[in-house]
């Protein structure tokens, strides 16, 4: 069986999604859609695809499910209109700019009849999957410890800052989810400090492009997460998982933007990852792949909009804790 399927946004990480999506066996056609028409219509002729003048002509256009790479701002129209016409949905994180927004889409998708697949990219790399065996399987014992680093070379345009949600939402909400995901345990209490030593718009939007985060999961085990705008040695993703008989190290290859001076340490001759897409992009076509079974039913959803929502809380948390200098709860955010 092959079906037809319509995405919405073809900007950077959009038209990247449409040409995954046209090359997966099980696919007959993809159809997009822009807010930017004629962007949408450029990148329909570039890549061989439908092209549907606006997002009503695309939810029309008898597609089985729709992927949404748009801003933030627009998911809940987006995502509630599809669930209302029965259409599956793939969206990228956020479910919605803020915890309150997130609950009504939520509530509003719990009395839909199909699923809602939120984009957690790394939930699909090979490698966290692989730490998440670890510890499901008892290898690494009991764990003590965790370290979660997102750094990115350099920063984002200016204009996108005041939008973004802030670090923590836009950035280091992936690490908050990756290690929900990896432990099976949830985050209890945060603490956050976070600096501005780069360019004056990260402050002047009340954000910071550098964060560090200790964290207290459930279970008493502790993480930390470290994020940055200003890592010039390239895209720098990792995680460490420390238990009292071993341990699983993600993100450690030859293109991880570390260099050793050790004297008999060779350095490796390969170029480190310059950003996210290149980084994982396997993981986003196996999410697309899977996105695909939810689709067809042949598989269940692995990434529900409460996933997001519960990644969200620590993100609220870690802002919290940054902007009144005090350790907080997550509870604490809860709605």
């Amino acid at each position: 069986m092959t079906i037809r399927l319509g995405l919405a946004g073809t900007g950077r990480i959009g038209t990247s999604h449409a040409e995954t999506l046209k090359a997966l066996p099980g696919v007959a056609s993809v159809v997009v859609a822009d807010a930017d028409r004629e962007r949408a219509r450029t990148t329909a002729t570039k890549l061989g695809v439908e092209f549907a003048p606006d997002i009503e002509t695309l939810l029309a256009a008898d597609i089985a499910g729709l992927v949404i790479a748009t801003a933030t701002d627009s998911h809940p129209e987006l995502i509630t209109k599809a669930v209302d016409r029965g259409i599956p949905v793939f969206c990228e994180k956020p479910v919605a700019a803020d915890i309150a927004g997130t609950l009504e889409v939520i509530r509003h998708v719990e009395n839909g009849s199909v699923p809602v697949q939120i984009g957690f990219q790394r939930r699909f790399d090979i490698g966290y999957a692989a730490a998440r065996a670890a510890v499901a399987a008892g290898e690494l014992g009991w764990l003590h410890t965790l370290r979660a680093t997102t750094l990115d070379p350099a920063p984002p345009p200016a204009e996108y800052i005041p939008r973004s949600g802030g670090l923590f939402r836009d950035c280091g909400v992936h690490d908050f989810d990756i290690i929900r995901w990896v432990t099976g345990r949830e985050v209890a209490e945060v603490f956050v400090l976070g600096g501005n030593r780069g360019e004056r718009f990260f402050a002047d939007a009340g954000d910071v492009d550098t964060a560090a985060v200790v964290m207290r999961m459930d279970d008493g085990a502790l993480a930390t997460v470290s994020l940055g705008r200003y890592n010039g040695a390239g895209y720098d993703v990792r995680l460490e998982v420390l238990g009292s008989r071993g341990n699983a190290v993600v993100g450690l290859d030859d293109r991880s933007p570390l260099r050793s001076v050790e004297p008999d340490y060779p350095a490796s001759p390969y170029p480190a990852y310059p950003g996210f897409m290149e980084r994982f992009r396997r993981a986003y076509t196996e999410e697309l792949r899977i996105f695909l079974s939810v689709v067809t039913g042949e598989t269940e959803n692995p990434c529900e909009p409460i996933d997001a929502l519960e990644a969200f809380y620590i993100a609220e948390a870690c802002e919290l804790s940054r902007r009144e200098r005090r350790p907080v709860a997550v509870e604490e955010v809860r709605i």
